[in-house]
């Protein structure tokens, strides 16, 4: 029968101190074209779902780096925000009497930019992802449970107590890191300084019958470019996709 919600375990899902390697672009009163910031700790997570889930345990969202940057006026700005992110999913399944039993866990990082507090496009872009499913239908261990009778017949029968079998387990682990980057975008900029933000979320949930499950995210170090440039606007051949 399906366990619901009992307990979240979320470990370290405030964020931790960045290093900045580089200023703010307000210390200058010039116009900049190019500007980064660096974090060289771990910025957020690791954030775990370890019991039956019916809906997302989220960190929130969070800013994980942010700088500013002086534009000239009607400049477009180009936001590339790039993060190790780390994902771990673990399931395990319990069965016997050739009774199916199902494990599931997901685990997500999703990554937006703010200017001036407004969503830059193209919005929430998923930097990791994975759901990992296991099922298994097994007999069971019944080397115990196993016993001689005579039938009516008068002949020797071999009976399974089925009360006396022991369930059997199987278990599956992935864990990954990889480094990701997105590229964001700020149309027609005002003259003066503007505040950019990179927003993280860290999402995990899943859910178990007999067997159990975990599920982790995690954000690793992280850069922010931001440049200053003037975009074609209106271009010749837009990219459609039809379905």
């Amino acid at each position: 029968m399906k366990r619901y919600l009992s307990s979240i375990i979320a470990v370290g899902a405030a964020l931790v101190a960045a290093v900045p390697l580089a200023g703010y672009a307000g210390s200058t009163n010039a116009s900049a074209k190019v500007t980064i910031q660096t974090s060289a700790l771990n910025v957020l997570g690791p954030f775990t779902a370890s019991t039956a889930t019916p809906t997302n345990i989220s960190s929130g969202w969070q800013t994980v780096l942010e700088q500013e940057i002086k534009t000239a006026n009607n400049w477009d700005l180009l936001l590339t925000a790039s993060f190790e992110v780390g994902l771990l999913t673990q399931t395990t399944v319990s069965s016997k009497n050739m009774i199916q039993d199902t494990s599931t866990a997901t685990a997500s990082i999703k990554v937006k930019a703010l200017v001036d507090g407004v969503e830059s496009p193209p919005g929430v872009v998923v930097f990791g992802k994975r759901t990992q499913q296991l099922t298994a239908t097994l007999e069971g261990a019944i080397a115990n449970c196993l016993s001689v009778i005579t039938n009516s017949a008068g002949g020797l029968q071999i009976v399974l107590n089925t009360n006396c079998v022991t369930a059997e387990t199987i278990g599956l682990l992935e864990d990954t890191v990889a480094a990701n980057s997105f590229v964001f975008f700020a149309p027609g900029m005002t003259s003066g300084f503007h505040h950019v933000q990179i927003l993280a979320e860290i999402d995990a949930m899943g859910d178990n019958q007999n067997g159990s499950f975990t599920a982790t995210g995690l954000m690793g170090k992280g850069t922010l470019s931001i440049e200053a440039a003037r975009l074609v606007k209106d271009p010749v051949y837009p990219y459609v996709i039809n379905f």
